[in-house]
């Protein structure tokens, strides 16, 4: 699994000119589902998403060099009870290593990859204790987002390092 991880003070989801979900300060995660993908992989990287400390504390006076990184950015989503809106991806697979076209042989197909996704959505949601808010499943989305930092990590459950 591949996640772009976004925090946000605001972000949206709109299907055929409707908003269908939408936080305000929290995590947008798009995420891409391959066919070699499993239940350890949703284990890992819910776990990591839910405990990943990109936000600060609120702290009167911030000293210099890396102490001052180290408390910007020491608390994680559950910590600050934040939300967080979960799209599902497929281009996050792409190949473009041959030719201008990318390739998406490696996404998982729907049969697989929309129960992974509704995996997740339950998981999050466990880790967090609270209801998170989902795009639709292979919908023409329009997200928007107002990127907090900017703040912008990738995680690949295939690479844990």
């Amino acid at each position: 699994m591949k996640a772009v991880i976004q925090r946000v003070t605001s972000a949206s989801v709109t299907i055929s000119d409707k908003i269908v979900a939408q936080i305000d300060n929290g995590l947008l995660i798009l995420i891409g589902i391959e066919e070699a993908d499993n239940q350890e992989d949703i284990n890992w990287l819910c776990q990591k998403i839910a405990n990943l400390r990109i936000f600060a504390s609120p702290t009167p006076a911030l000293p210099e060099g890396e102490e001052a990184k180290n408390q910007v950015m020491n608390l994680s989503v559950k910590d600050t009870n934040g939300d967080i809106l979960l799209i599902s991806q497929f281009t996050l697979h792409a190949s473009t290593k041959k030719g201008n076209r990318p390739s998406y042989i490696k996404a998982a197909k729907p049969e697989i990859a929309i129960p992974m996704y509704e995996k997740c959505i339950t998981q999050l949601e466990s880790e967090l204790g609270k209801k998170i808010q989902t795009g639709q499943f292979g919908a023409d989305m329009k997200v928007a987002l107002v990127n907090d930092g900017p703040v912008t990590i990738l995680i690949d459950s295939k690479n844990k390092e």
